[in-house]
C-alpha cells in the first residue's frame, strides 16, 4: 500500500526547515569543537617550543659563562707569554760577571798581579738581523808581571777560558832599567761561549 502525507504543505514546510536548521546548529557544533581541539594542540606545542627555548637560553647562558672564564685564561695566558718574552729579551747577551773574575783570579800567574779590569759589551743582536761580528764584547785589564815570561804565561791561560779570544797585550813596559818587572796592558775578545745559557736563550726566565 501507498503512503500518503497528509500534512498541510505549511507543516512539512515548517519541518524541513526545523532539520535544516538543526543540521547547520550540528555543523557548527563540530566546527566550534575542531577549532577549540585545534586551539589546544597548537597550545600545547607553543608551551612546548617556550620550554625549549628557555632551555637552549639557559644552555646558552652557561656556554656563554665558560666561555667568558676561557677567555679571560686566555688573556692570562697572553699576558704571562708577553711577560716570558720581554724577560728573556732582557737578559739577551748576558755575561756573568762573577764568572769572570773566579776566571781571572785562576788564570793570573802568581808572578803578576791586576790592578785595573774593564769589561765592553755589544749591544743585544734584534734577533733575524744578521750579527756584524761573532764577539759579544770584550775585557781589557792592565797589571804588573814579573818578566816575559810572567806574561807569556798568563797569555796562555786566558785563551785557555771558554769564550775568551784573541788574547792580546796591547803594552809592557819595564817599571826600571833591569828590573824585569813590567807593567801591562791587555785583553782578549769574548765570543757567545762567553754568556750565560738565558744570555743565549738557552733557557726561559730567571733560571
Amino acid at each position: 500500500m501507498s503512503q500518503v502525507n497528509l500534512l498541510p504543505p505549511e507543516l512539512r514546510a515548517r519541518q524541513k526547515t526545523k532539520q535544516l536548521t538543526t543540521l547547520i546548529i550540528g555543523a557548527g557544533a563540530a566546527v566550534v569543537v575542531l577549532l577549540i581541539a585545534f586551539w589546544f594542540l597548537q597550545s600545547q606545542k607553543l608551551a612546548g617550543i617556550n620550554d625549549d627555548i628557555a632551555a637552549q637560553t639557559s644552555t646558552n647562558q652557561q656556554l656563554q659563562a665558560q666561555i667568558g672564564q676561557l677567555q679571560e685564561f686566555q688573556q692570562l695566558q697572553e699576558q704571562a707569554a708577553a711577560q716570558e718574552a720581554l724577560l728573556a729579551k732582557a737578559w739577551v747577551g748576558e755575561v756573568s760577571f762573577s764568572e769572570m773574575l773566579m776566571d781571572l783570579s785562576r788564570t793570573i800567574p802568581s808572578d803578576a798581579y791586576l790592578d785595573s779590569f774593564n769589561v765592553t759589551l755589544a749591544a743585544p743582536v734584534t734577533a733575524g738581523v744578521a750579527a756584524p761580528t761573532t764577539f759579544v764584547g770584550a775585557f781589557t785589564a792592565g797589571g804588573a808581571a814579573d818578566g816575559f815570561e810572567s806574561l807569556a804565561n798568563w797569555i796562555t791561560r786566558l785563551e785557555s777560558v771558554k769564550g775568551w779570544v784573541n788574547p792580546w797585550v796591547s803594552s809592557a813596559t819595564e817599571t826600571a832599567a833591569n828590573t824585569g818587572l813590567y807593567t801591562f796592558t791587555s785583553g782578549v775578545d769574548l765570543s757567545e761561549d762567553a754568556l750565560t745559557p738565558r744570555g743565549r736563550g738557552d733557557v726561559q726566565g730567571g733560571g
